[in-house]
């Protein structure tokens, strides 16, 4: 059977990465499922003349080329053994897959670096973070280049489901109201963006028309998969509390104060049991955590409460499935779907606003019990709040008061409403905020 292909925009990034001089080994980081392996797979086959991948889970008897020798040609032509393709620099793009299962080859990017650098070598493992913490794994740290990826954005997503509206997006020019037609077509694939999230085996489910039924497979598929690797790779004690932590989070969610509360996850938790659970988490690439900043002063991470933060999924589709929204719901806005319509509101802008903003994870402020702004952006000198509202609900004084005390250059609205930019105030189509960066650079 032939699925269709998603573009990733991470494979321009490769391009340009290919004919850097003084290039370093990449190193591709990011959760599990995103497709980090067909991206290696697709830049090597439309960039080089051969590309060859070692996969150390799948053949694992790779690992004693790596123990017996650190020197870049002498690996080379053990691995040309199980390879069906030359290995030559500048015509080959060699891949390094899973590479947490052999420590060795992880610290061989250093020497590829040093002593091999006119080949292309290009490594990813599953869970790398996680790895690299509980086995004490040393990263060659100013001899990769490392690259993170993330889920499928909502830009990459409507460049194929509708390529004529993200060629009218790619073309604005001015921040100034999009035409009826293209705002109603953007909410359109918005919403089923909504119900599939990043997982881009869920989305090209839903790009072909294959069900809903068949969407909602993909994700608890992909949920079922990472139970299974809190189990695999968590240390026994902190199975439970990752497991109890991620099942928590539609809760945490869907209050109208969305601090993170440990008592949510069970009576009596703490935090010091469950700090490693979330550490886990985030090096999986899982969650995000989004702390409360007392100020919103430079560098915004001299000013963050570590003890007050709001924790989200790296994925909204994952999250909708987690908590059980049916999509029709996502698609009638249901009356009864308020609480947690917010929430879902909050983790699609910031699953855009993440990886647009080169990975940096914003903040949020509030003001005792009276004010609340949903994230609070760094962007070079200027720190930008952010309001996000469900949908057309754009009632509220939060943004108000935010801009009375700190007066900032500009601030950010997004939802579903037209875009337009009115006394510093950029309200946004939700959708656009992957293309956020490039709209503000359109009013610098």
């Amino acid at each position: 059977m032939c699925f269709m292909e998603i573009r990733r925009d991470i494979i321009d990034t490769l391009k340009e990465w290919k004919d850097l001089p003084g290039r370093k080994p990449v190193l591709l980081r990011g959760a599990r499922q995103i497709g980090k392996t067909w991206v290696m797979e697709t830049f090597g086959r439309e960039n080089f003349e051969y590309h060859v991948k070692f996969d150390f889970d799948r053949t694992p008897e790779l690992k004693t080329v790596f123990r017996t020798t650190k020197e870049p040609e002498r690996l080379l032509r053990e691995l040309a053994l199980y390879s069906d393709v030359p290995i030559e620099p500048g015509r080959t793009l060699i891949i390094f897959d899973e590479i947490q299962e052999c420590e060795e080859a992880l610290n061989s990017l250093k020497y590829f670096y040093e002593d091999a650098p006119q080949y292309h070598v290009i490594a990813a493992g599953s869970l790398l973070g996680v790895a690299v913490r509980r086995k004490s794994m040393t990263v060659p740290v100013g001899k990769v280049r490392t690259v993170r990826m993330f889920p499928l954005t909502f830009k990459e997503f409507l460049a194929a489901s509708d390529p004529r509206t993200y060629s009218f997006i790619e073309g604005i020019s001015a921040v100034d109201h999009l035409p009826v037609i293209v705002l109603d077509r953007l909410l359109l694939e918005y919403k089923r963006y909504s119900i599939c999230g990043g997982m881009p085996a869920a989305a090209v489910g839903l790009l072909e028309n294959r069900g809903m039924a068949a969407v909602e497979e993909e994700l608890q598929d992909i949920l079922d998969l990472y139970e299974l690797d809190f189990s695999k790779y968590a240390d026994p004690l902190q199975i439970s509390r990752i497991n109890a932590l991620w099942h928590s989070l539609p809760s945490q969610l869907s209050k109208e104060n969305r601090k993170f509360i440990y008592r949510v996850i069970r009576s009596g938790a703490r935090a010091k049991d469950y700090e490693d659970a979330l550490i886990w988490l985030e090096d999986a690439g899982l969650i995000y955590r989004v702390f409360n900043v007392s100020k919103p002063g430079l560098p915004l991470r001299a000013y963050s409460d570590l003890d007050s933060f709001k924790v989200y999924a790296a994925d909204a589709g994952l999250l909708r499935r987690l908590a059980r929204v049916p999509s029709d719901v996502i698609l009638k806005g249901d009356a009864g779907y308020t609480e947690f319509k917010g929430a879902m509101a909050e983790n699609l802008v910031l699953q855009s606003i993440v990886p647009a903003f080169g990975g940096d994870v914003p903040h949020y402020w509030h003001s005792g019990n009276t004010a609340e702004v949903e994230f609070v952006l760094q962007r070079g000198e200027d720190i930008i709040p952010v309001e996000v509202k469900a949908e057309n609900r754009i009632s509220g004084r939060s943004l108000s008061e935010y801009t009375k005390k700190f007066n900032p250059k500009y601030r950010i609205r997004y939802s579903f409403q037209n875009l337009q930019y009115n006394g510093g105030l950029l309200s946004c189509p939700s959708p656009l905020a992957s293309w956020t960066d490039r709209l503000l650079r359109l009013l610098d």
